[in-house]
């Protein structure tokens, strides 16, 4: 009877084996079969920090043409990110070096990447067999009061702006500030929304306040993304998640959140490490009168982190936010905004670079979902939108000939 037992223990063993491998393999068919889409990928700012031939395999990047075209990667979206500290302090000639940078890449490598202004220009660099590299601005501080610069941007090839970042902005208030100037959108902030519904130019509520992005809905004529956040109902009282109110409110107007994949986004145990750690580094710096930016400080941050680790959370936990999100509304409305290249050493495990979108898929094979379902979720849904922004931005410009 032992033997026998071994035996049947044995071949369900080599069975479920199998299945795995099996359908490992039929997600990384589905990578490489459907568009994938990544709508905020911070590869900019590390170029900016330290050039870097990015079609050739970096180890210290989590994003690259090598691993993108090994785990699927079609159309990333490049973030153009300006820190919160250029507000009012050259934030327009910050962006336009970033976005230099990006039409640097694709210029001198036109083999391998293409730009991207349209949904269909996705779709047809995807045909091509090339990467798209749409770009996004990631903090609304270079329109600098001005809404001709909303234009400027837009003939730059910007295809959505994040209202704004760490700090309140001359266009709303920020989740993470605890100064809410404006109480939600600025007077200009509500400006800026119709110019780019006008224009074309996505809405993302991604890094605002509850208030803001509330107002967002009330004064946009087109749906809106937020274009790297989580689920809030994972970690409670975090406002730079979305609460499940505001994913309802977000379906509703017919738009898609893209799960960011930070650790700290997914998990509250993580999140709340972090912020006890966050609180002792500022202490000790406060203690011993280090400015937060020098050398000295940031040789201190390293020191605790590595003797202090948060923990990374799984891709199962990516998983678990955008079934949340297919059960609070439906498959229509979730999407990919990864923040590789953004997150530092947070990224969970099996999701450490673009490589790894596989792992993910495979995930959500696991579970149940159809090919259908996951072709959405890795570019139908954020196309959609985009398709739409782009046709609300013709009846507006239509209207007013």
């Amino acid at each position: 009877m032992e033997k026998i037992a071994l035996l049947l223990a044995f071949f369900l063993s080599y069975y479920i084996n199998q299945s795995g491998d099996k359908l490992k393999e039929r997600a990384n068919k589905i990578a490489h079969k459907y568009i994938l889409i990544d709508t905020h990928i911070d590869a900019p700012l590390l170029l900016y920090e330290k050039w870097t031939d990015i079609t050739k395999k970096n180890d210290d990047r989590n994003f690259d043409y090598v691993k993108a075209k090994e785990g699927g990667l079609d159309a990333p979206f490049m973030s153009i990110y300006t820190p919160a500290n250029y507000e009012n302090n050259g934030a327009k000639k910050y962006a336009d070096k970033l976005i230099s940078l990006v039409y640097n890449v694709v210029q001198d490598n036109t083999d391998k990447f293409a730009f991207a202004f349209s949904y269909k220009d996705i779709i047809k660099n995807f045909n091509q067999g090339k990467i798209s590299l749409p770009m996004g601005m990631e903090n609304g501080s270079p329109i600098e009061g001005d809404l001709k610069n909303l234009e400027y941007f837009y003939s730059k090839g910007i295809r959505y702006i994040t209202l704004a970042h760490s700090k309140s902005n001359h266009i709303c208030d920020s989740s993470y500030d605890p100064n809410k100037k404006w109480n939600g959108l600025s007077p200009f902030g509500v400006l800026v929304v119709k110019e780019m519904n006008r224009l074309g130019i996505m809405v993302d509520v991604s890094h605002i306040s509850d208030s803001a992005f509330y107002q967002v809905l009330r004064v946009t004529q087109a749906p809106v993304i937020a274009s790297h956040s989580s689920c809030r109902y994972f970690t409670p009282g975090w406002e730079r998640n979305m609460s499940d109110d505001m994913i309802k409110a977000l379906a509703k107007n017919g738009g898609v959140i893209q799960i960011n994949f930070g650790s700290d986004f997914l998990k509250d145990e993580i999140l709340k490490k972090e912020e006890a750690g966050k609180k002792q580094i500022k202490e000790y710096l406060n203690e011993h009168k280090l400015n937060e930016d020098s050398k000295e400080a940031e040789s201190y941050k390293e020191k605790f982190w590595k003797e202090n680790p948060m923990g990374f959370a799984d891709v199962k936990d990516v998983a678990d936010h955008i079934d949340h999100v297919v059960k609070l509304v439906g498959i229509d409305y979730v999407g990919i905004g990864s923040d590789f290249d953004g997150l530092g050493d947070t990224l969970p495990v099996g999701l450490k670079d673009v490589s790894q979108y596989p792992n993910l898929i495979y995930e959500l094979l696991k579970r149940g979902y159809s090919e259908k379902d996951i072709q959405k979720i890795m570019s139908g849904n954020l196309l959609r939108v985009w398709q739409k922004v782009e046709e609300t931005a013709k009846k507006i410009q239509q209207s007013r000939n």
